[in-house]
């Protein structure tokens, strides 16, 4: 080949191979951004492996996933109003404090979900992903939760609550996050069939929409009153499901 020639496939070659990579780093742009709160993570394996235990020895008609919140029932703010509200329906309480989406979605896919076959499942998560998540990653989290839920106990029906408001001031910002991530999961609901969407959170609120101490000392755990409104408002649509 002529040296004219090798320089024109040389030249040729260099612009194709500059215009083709040059392009690759937009590719990537308009990439979804990783999302945390799907990637199954374990955290305080050692409750967990009480959990597994637990539903081994089968008979749980009714199940409690969540985070802290959840978590505060067998203490003592909510263990009086649990006794009397959902031990006699055969529940069990699986929160584990400050579990987010992605440490329930792992606690599920490894043993809480084998050895029974509950009739209705609770589901409160997603307070504790407020600060790392967005609102779509948040909800995608919740949703992944509940598609496990049916993929391993198919006949089980979901009463997935709406994130609790939080935070003192009806002004926080935070309180709008948590509404638009519980828009888009009201969504799951499919009339009960499988599904019950169920947001309580204005009973926890007064007037002006702020929050008490006498229901949420900390303005986001609930006190004895705070778990007394919560078991009365979720009574009904949790014996429903579980007809």
């Amino acid at each position: 080949m002529k040296p004219r020639i090798i320089q024109v496939v040389i030249t040729c070659w260099v612009v194709f191979t500059l215009g083709f990579f040059g392009q690759l780093p937009s590719w990537g742009q308009n990439k979804k951004p990783d999302n945390s709160a799907i990637k199954p993570v374990p955290k305080d394996k050692k409750r967990h492996e009480g959990f597994v235990a637990l539903a081994k020895k089968g008979g749980i008609d009714l199940v409690f996933l969540g985070d802290s919140i959840t978590d505060g029932w067998r203490g003592p703010p909510g263990e009086e109003i649990w006794k009397k509200h959902f031990q006699p329906a055969h529940a069990a309480n699986f929160g584990i404090s400050g579990d987010r989406t992605q440490h329930v979605l792992w606690r599920i896919q490894n043993g809480e979900l084998e050895g029974y076959h509950a009739k209705a499942a609770v589901l409160m998560i997603g307070t504790n992903n407020l600060g790392n998540n967005t609102v779509e990653q948040i909800a995608e989290g919740i949703t992944a939760i509940v598609q496990e839920i049916h993929k391993q106990q198919p006949e089980t029906k979901v009463l997935r609550l709406a994130i609790f408001p939080r935070s003192q001031k009806a002004a926080d910002p935070v309180r709008d996050k948590i509404k638009d991530i519980n828009k888009i999961i009201a969504k799951l609901d499919d009339g009960g069939k499988t599904v019950r969407y169920l947001d309580i959170g204005d009973k926890f609120l007064d007037k002006s929409g702020n929050i008490s101490k006498e229901i949420m000392p900390d303005f986001l755990h609930l006190s004895k009153a705070g778990y007394k409104i919560w078991a009365e408002s979720i009574q009904p649509a949790v014996d429903e499901l579980m007809r």
